[in-house]
Order: C-alpha cells, then sequence, then structure tokens
C-alpha cells in the first residue's frame, strides 16, 4: 500500500511475522491480546488496538512483534515520536526479515519527521537485511530524488526570500517617505494657519482699556472747566450791576 508517495508496510507482514515469532513470544495471555489487537488494528480501532498491545507487553515486555504492532498503531495516530521508539525497540528480534521490517518502517517514519537523511540510512540497513525489499528499494530511491528536488529548490527559495525581503523593505521606506511628507504638510498647514490667525488679531482693534490721564492733563482738564464755569457766571449778571426788584406793596 502506498502511503503520501513512500510505500508502507501494511498489517498482513505483521501477522505473518505474528505467526512465526509467537512460539517464543511469551504467555498465552499475551497472544490472546495481541489477536485482539490485530482485529481492532484492521477495523482500522487503533486506540483500542493499542489498548490492546500495551496490556500484551505487561505480560511480554520484550516482545519485538508487540512493540512493532504498537508502532504502527502510533503511526497511523500520526505520533511518530513514539512509533519510531516502538519501531527501535522490535529490533531486538533474532530473525533478519523482521529486522528488516521494522527498519523499513523506521525509514517511513523518518520521512513523516522530515528527517530524511536518517530515512535513507534505515532504508539502506533494511536492504542490507533483505536485499530483495522491493518496497525499500522504491522509497530509498524516492527519498534520494526528494533530497535532490530539495537542494535545487533552495537556491531558488532563497531568492524568492531575498526578492521578498527587498520588497518589503522598499514598500517600508515608501511607506515612511509619505508619512514624513504628510507631516510636513500637516506641519506647513498648521503654521500657516497660525500666522493667518495673527495677521486676523492685528486687523481688529481691540477694545482694551482707555487711556489713563497724566496728572498734568488732569490739572489741565480742571483749569478749563473752572474757566468755562465764570464765564457762565459772567453772562447771567446783567449790565449795571444790579437786578431791578419789584416793590411788594
Amino acid at each position: 500500500m502506498v502511503i503520501g508517495n513512500i510505500k508502507w508496510t501494511g498489517f498482513v507482514p505483521v501477522l505473518i511475522c505474528l505467526l512465526g515469532l509467537n512460539a517464543r513470544a511469551g504467555a498465552q495471555a499475551a497472544r490472546k491480546k495481541v489477536a485482539r489487537g490485530n482485529h481492532l488494528y484492521s477495523e482500522e480501532r487503533f486506540d483500542a488496538a493499542g489498548n490492546q498491545y500495551q496490556d500484551a507487553l505487561l505480560s511480554d515486555p520484550n516482545s519485538p512483534v508487540i512493540h512493532f504492532n504498537m508502532g504502527d498503531t502510533h503511526y497511523k495516530k500520526n505520533n511518530y515520536e513514539k512509533a519510531l521508539e516502538s519501531y527501535q525497540k522490535a529490533l531486538d528480534a533474532d530473525d533478519a526479515g523482521f529486522q528488516s521490517r521494522a527498519y523499513y518502517n523506521i525509514g517511513n517514519t523518518l520521512y513523516r519527521m522530515q528527517k530524511l537523511p536518517e530515512s535513507i540510512i534505515a532504508y539502506q540497513q533494511a536492504l542490507k537485511l533483505n536485499p530483495d525489499d522491493e518496497d525499500a528499494k522504491f522509497n530509498l530511491e524516492f527519498v534520494r530524488n526528494k533530497m535532490k528536488e530539495n537542494a535545487q529548490q533552495q537556491p531558488q527559495d532563497q531568492q524568492q526570500q531575498q526578492q521578498q525581503q527587498q520588497q518589503q523593505q522598499q514598500d517600508q521606506e515608501q511607506q515612511q517617505n509619505q508619512d514624513q511628507d504628510r507631516e510636513e504638510q500637516e506641519s506647513q498647514e498648521q503654521q500657516q494657519a497660525q500666522n493667518e490667525n495673527q495677521d486676523e488679531q492685528q486687523q481688529i482693534q481691540p477694545e482694551g482699556k482707555k487711556k489713563e490721564m497724566s496728572r498734568e492733563e488732569a490739572e489741565q482738564l480742571l483749569e478749563a472747566l473752572e474757566e468755562d464755569q465764570q464765564d457762565m457766571k459772567k453772562k447771567q449778571v446783567p449790565s449795571g450791576g444790579r437786578v431791578r426788584v419789584e416793590k411788594d406793596w
């Protein structure tokens, strides 16, 4: 079965290995739990299958087959760190074919973790143990080509990144220039408004306080008033100096 362009060792090889190793794997109770786990796995009930394998490990903690199957459930749930740990424990098997399958699945797991050079080493180990493994050959070439593509793509990505950075820098400089021009224009408008306001204030005559008279001006004003009063009195007295009074009979 092919998953994400790399070939994945399906559940059937695990069952084949299980049939050959169960006689040495552990007690009868562990074998029953593994069988139930396999059935649940085939139904894609990976959490339940993992629980059965975990229970089986309590009876047979060193079983490479159970660790291998645990790795499968973790892999299906995209929990690649735990899958890798389980597959590495499965390498303790005495059977070279089983070790080859464990290395193969380790390669798949490392690929999913974006560790391409490490996955290549795992596929090479699988082929050392089983040179006829066509799936391992396919995946090995696939990952090698992937690394070549990445190496060729990297300069292009760097060039695009540099262009993007330059464009961003130009945009920032342009924005800064626009902001600066706008600030200068606003400052000029404010200064012009202030100048116009000052001109208007200068044109309007304010009703300020009346100018206070000096002491000399006040004295002169008093003297002028007194002179005016004396002139008025003179005008009121008739010529001859006396006023005729009618006799009271």
